[in-house]
């Protein structure tokens, strides 16, 4: 999957990045190809055997560049991810809804600086009982109910 980085960078010491989606893993290289490897070994490091929550990819750049993450001093760029090397118990869905509503959600979870898929995983486990309401849990330290 194409996962959008935020890459800082300046001659002396290479580039640094951060994923919007996956915000345990950050990335380091001298070099734009040595950052994608470290990319990719990074979410490996992080993310697997966890039961984190591995989101979707963000696609919308307007909602990237709203992010606090955004300073405005980097550049965002895509980086392919391979996820069947990282083993974790979250599942991607598909569903629809109304637009009206899907346009709400998008503020809502602009305003809380939240991707789109962090907004339905928390509104998700709230709903379930995982969360009380009102609780703010410090993302992505939070674990998903047991199955």
């Amino acid at each position: 999957m194409q996962y959008p980085l935020y890459v800082h960078g300046d001659s002396r010491n290479g580039f640094r990045a951060s994923f919007a989606d996956l915000p345990l893993a950050c990335a380091r290289g001298a070099t734009l190809d040595e950052l994608r490897s470290s990319a990719q070994g990074a979410v490996e490091l992080q993310y697997d055997r966890s039961e984190q929550l591995i989101p979707g990819p963000t696609g919308s750049m307007s909602e990237l560049q709203s992010l606090p993450m955004d300073d405005g001093h980097g550049i965002w760029m895509y980086v392919e991810i391979n996820l069947v090397r990282v083993t974790s118990q979250a599942v991607s869905v598909e569903f629809s809804l109304p637009a009206s509503l899907l346009h709400q959600v998008d503020a809502c979870a602009k305003q809380r600086h939240l991707t789109r898929s962090a907004f339905f995983a928390l509104a998700a486990a709230r709903e379930v009982g995982v969360l009380e309401m009102g609780e703010r849990p410090q993302l992505p330290s939070w674990r998903a109910a047991p199955e």
